[in-house]
């Protein structure tokens, strides 16, 4: 017989703005979208500032300010959006700033060769700049990870019952992949729902699902905890609105689970009821 202990929530399908009937994203987040708007209308609202300085401004300094929206839109947005930034800047540069003016044509070779490496340039900053705060993210995410598994351990070590353990998981596991609930269930194996993986990837059924391109599958997700390779029982997760979480969240929510089946291993299950 099955137990179940600190719900948090009921088991319901994941449900959110961004998440269509079969679990399939169906949008950018928020501040993508919003990136990806400023992307479009950024240059565009540049380049017609600077329509009135057209005739004092060389084309090599006009291409500069833009070269500066570009990068201001990657360094907040995405890769998509700075490239998407870097193409505006070249087409309004062409239509604002170069002769003959409102149009898309170019009437000389340096003008060409200044909305190209306008382009080109655009693209590259861009690039770089969203690497760049990846990168900064991704180190403020490990060390975040690194203190959560730390903490885990010293309190799977030291607790007296491994239901304070279990608690502790339940609230990390909750933090990290953004879940809208999450509960713990002793004992026997009980239905088929998907699962999260020991490689972070999703299995539903037989089949793997891609969830960094489909998004969570509906419905309660499992997390299997093992002990010395023994079934232990399962966290049993409900994702929350938003884009699913990256890879190395998902590798830590099974490190935190394994952590918990050490635990259990250790202290033996809490009694039912």
């Amino acid at each position: 017989m099955s137990s179940e202990s600190g719900i948090r929530g009921p088991g319901l399908p994941g449900t959110g703005a961004n998440a269509g009937g079969d679990g399939v994203m169906t949008g950018y987040p928020l501040r993508d979208r919003l990136a990806l708007l400023a992307g479009l209308a950024g240059p565009f609202l540049v380049a017609l500032l600077l329509v009135p300085f057209r005739t004092d401004l060389s084309r090599t300094n006009a291409a500069l300010i833009l070269v500066v929206a570009v990068v201001a839109v990657a360094a907040l947005g995405s890769r998509v959006a700075g490239a998407l930034a870097a193409l505006s800047a070249a087409a309004w540069f062409d239509f604002f700033l170069t002769r003959p003016y409102q149009t898309f044509d170019i009437n000389t070779s340096a003008d060409v060769e200044t909305a190209v490496l306008l382009l080109v340039v655009g693209l590259i900053v861009s690039q770089l700049a969203a690497r760049a705060r990846r990168l900064e993210v991704i180190t403020v995410t490990d060390a975040d990870h690194l203190r959560r598994i730390h903490e885990t351990a010293e309190l799977a070590q030291s607790a007296k019952s491994s239901d304070t353990v279990v608690d502790h998981v339940r609230g990390q596991l909750t933090d990290v992949l953004s879940l809208r609930a999450c509960r713990f269930e002793y004992g026997t194996l009980m239905g088929r729902p998907p699962r999260l993986e020991q490689d972070g990837n999703v299995a539903v059924g037989r089949r793997h699902r891609d969830v960094d391109i489909d998004g969570w599958p509906d419905g309660e997700i499992e997390l299997r905890t093992y002990g010395n390779g023994h079934y232990l029982g399962r966290f049993m997760l409900t994702p929350g609105p938003g884009p699913v979480p990256p890879l190395q969240a998902r590798l830590v929510a099974v490190t935190l689970a394994d952590q918990t089946g050490t635990a259990l291993d250790t202290a033996g299950p809490v009694k039912d009821g």
